[in-house]
C-alpha cells in the first residue's frame, strides 16, 4: 500500500492538478480570514473549506490514472487496493494542507471570544480548530468517494453531485462538519470551547463506510 501510496502521489505531483484546489484553499482563507479576528471564527471558517477542497482533491485522485495503468496496477495489487490507495493519497495531501492553513489561522488570529471581552487559549483553541480540521476533511472524502468513480461515472453527474454534497455537509442538520463548524462559532461567542470529539467520530465512521463501499465497486464497474 505505501508503493501505492507514492506511486498515487507521483502521479498527482507530475500532473500539477493539485494545484487548482490549493489556490482555491488559499483563496478561501486570504478571503474569508483576517488578522486579528477572534480566533474561534477564523479556525471554523478554515475548516469549512476544507472540505470542498478535499472533495476536489479526491476526484483528481481517482480519475488522475490512465485506464490501461489502471488496470495494469489492479492486475499486479488488486483493484480495491489501487483505488483505496488514490483515496488515501487524497486524504494525506488535503490534511497536509487543513494542518498548514489551521497553524496559520492560529498564529494570526486574536486569542479571544467575537465580543473580544474572554481571553480564549491558543492552544485549546489550536487543538479544536484541528479537529475540526478533521472532521470536514473525513466528510469531504466521503463525499469524494461517492460521487466519483466508480459510484458515478458520468463526469457531469460526478460534479454535479460533488457540488452539492459539499454544499449540504456544511449546511444540513446532522452533519458532522456543520456540528464541528457550529460548536466553533457558537464557542467564539462565549468563549468557551467546544472539542468536536463526537463529530469526529462520525464523520470517522462515515468516511470508512464510503471508502468501503468504493472499493467494493471498484471491481465490478470498472
Amino acid at each position: 500500500m505505501t508503493a501505492l501510496v507514492r506511486y498515487q502521489t507521483a502521479l498527482l505531483v507530475r500532473s500539477q492538478r493539485w494545484l487548482p484546489p490549493f489556490l482555491l484553499y488559499g483563496i478561501f482563507l486570504i478571503v474569508g480570514v483576517q488578522v486579528g479576528q477572534p480566533i474561534l471564527d477564523s479556525l471554523g471558517y478554515a475548516a469549512a473549506a476544507l472540505l470542498p477542497v478535499t472533495v476536489w482533491l479526491v476526484r483528481i485522485c481517482v480519475h488522475q490514472e490512465p485506464a490501461a495503468a489502471r488496470a495494469v496496477a489492479a492486475a499486479a495489487t488488486g483493484a480495491r487496493r489501487v483505488h483505496l490507495s488514490a483515496l488515501l493519497t487524497a486524504v494525506a495531501l488535503a490534511a497536509g494542507t487543513g494542518l498548514a492553513g489551521t497553524l496559520v489561522v492560529t498564529l494570526i488570529s486574536k486569542p479571544s471570544n467575537a465580543s473580544r471581552t474572554v481571553d480564549v487559549p491558543v492552544l485549546s483553541a489550536g487543538t479544536a480548530g484541528l479537529l475540526a480540521a478533521a472532521v470536514c476533511l473525513l466528510i469531504g472524502a466521503a463525499a469524494g468517494a461517492l460521487c466519483s468513480r466508480p459510484v458515478l461515472r458520468g463526469r457531469g453527474w460526478s460534479i454535479t453531485a460533488s457540488a452539492l454534497v459539499s454544499m449540504l455537509a456544511l449546511v444540513i442538520s446532522g452533519s458532522p462538519a456543520k456540528s464541528a463548524i457550529v460548536g466553533l462559532v457558537t464557542g467564539s461567542r462565549s468563549g468557551v470551547i467546544h472539542t468536536p470529539l463526537l463529530p469526529l467520530a462520525a464523520a470517522a465512521l462515515v468516511a470508512a463506510v464510503a471508502a468501503a463501499v468504493a472499493c467494493a465497486l471498484v471491481t465490478a464497474r470498472d
